[in-house]
């Protein structure tokens, strides 16, 4: 039978059900049973013909190609203007190429494509399907709370006020102007007895605190690993490490606010300052002696991000073991990444969220854990 007469032989059928699957005029409509059956058949048809695989050359590699990207991020090398941080930084968003690969092929009626976009699918499942459920659960001994209250905020006053609302039993703060830290000092001095503040952040706790100190993460602009030149005053810190003494012993608590990124057409992803701060940051933790430790930071990245492998390794992040979706946070307008983070080691997460919006670019984040 020629291509022509099976084509011819399917539409008589079609005509048949749906002949049957009518009364008269004045009768009801087909049954939804019938039309279904209809176009399942129709459908098998469309892709039982040869010319259908071969249409979408192009969207077959297309969708072939967005598959790998995700599949196989953690080669894309960084030499060239840190391409690879940067697909790891809004790697989850790739998937937004599959609906729009789909349409495209189902107007070309593509079968390959089709069938090639099962390759994309199947591999963002596997690296954010457990992002789409809440993973939370009841049971903390104790809720951290981490934001960067931003420098130009309009009224840091409120965001206290909202952050001491929280319930938080210990709240860091990142990016302290210094001509707001007393406005943060005095709303959060009733609410907080405890605190401490090196540079531009700090850590605020219904628990009393000890062995406060900085961090050294080289906010300077030498090569990786080199000293901050003696020029660099104190008040340009951003990190610190103190002890919060809890109902089940000392909890090592760091605050960090690691270099901020930029993307340039020509330059690339910009993150020589962030990437140094970030090794500082891993080395001190690893040499922490306390053996619960907990990290809340505006890091400028997400975990996905190659360039935390040292802390990542190390420490766990709580909006992954106990989050409930994807948890952006920054810009607060529009969230697109997860940058702001809270990573455990030693303790058990048991919830994290994302709250609303202050009067900063970035949302606060917090989260409960036990031991």
């Amino acid at each position: 039978m020629t291509g022509s007469e099976r084509e011819q032989a399917m539409a008589q059928v079609e005509t048949v059900e749906t002949v049957e699957t009518r009364q008269d005029d004045t009768g009801p409509r087909e049954t939804d049973s019938g039309t279904w059956r209809v176009r399942l058949r129709k459908a098998i048809h469309i892709a039982s013909q040869p010319e259908t695989w071969k249409r979408g050359p192009v969207l077959t590699a297309l969708a072939l190609l967005l598959g790998l990207l995700m599949m196989l991020h953690a080669y894309i090398p960084n030499r060239i203007g840190n391409l690879g941080s940067l697909v790891e930084t809004f790697l989850p968003w790739f998937g937004l190429f599959v609906p729009v690969l789909l349409a495209a092929a189902l107007w070309r009626r593509s079968a390959s494509a089709v069938t090639a976009l099962l390759l994309p699918v199947t591999v963002w499942l596997t690296l954010f399907g457990g992002m789409l459920n809440d993973k939370s659960g009841p049971g903390s001994d104790l809720t951290v709370l981490s934001h960067n209250v931003g420098a130009d905020n309009p009224d840091p006053a409120g965001t206290a006020r909202r952050l001491a609302a929280s319930g938080a039993d210990v709240l860091a703060l990142q990016e302290l102007a210094q001509e707001a830290t007393g406005t943060y000092e005095k709303e959060l001095a009733k609410t907080y007895p405890h605190h401490a503040v090196q540079g531009t952040v700090g850590l605020w706790s219904k628990l009393p605190m000890s062995d406060t100190q900085p961090v050294d993460i080289k906010m300077d602009a030498g090569p990786l690993g080199a000293a901050k030149p003696a020029e660099v005053k104190m008040s340009y810190n951003r990190g610190l490490r103190t002890t919060v003494a809890t109902n089940h012993g000392p909890l090592a608590v760091y605050v960090a606010h690691l270099g901020s990124v930029r993307v340039n057409p020509r330059a690339g992803f910009g993150t020589n300052h962030r990437d140094r701060n970030a090794q500082a940051l891993a080395e001190a933790i690893a040499a922490e002696r306390n053996e619960r430790v907990v990290l809340l930071a505006d890091m400028n990245g997400t975990v996905d991000d190659r360039a935390f492998a040292g802390i990542t390794s190390k420490m766990r992040s709580v909006q992954d073991a106990a989050g409930d979706g994807f948890g952006f946070t920054w810009p607060a307008s529009f969230p697109m990444a997860r940058i702001d983070q809270i990573l455990v080691e030693g303790v058990e997460p048991r919830s994290s969220r994302v709250l609303p919006a202050t009067g900063s670019d970035h949302l606060p984040v917090t989260a409960g854990i036990s031991w």
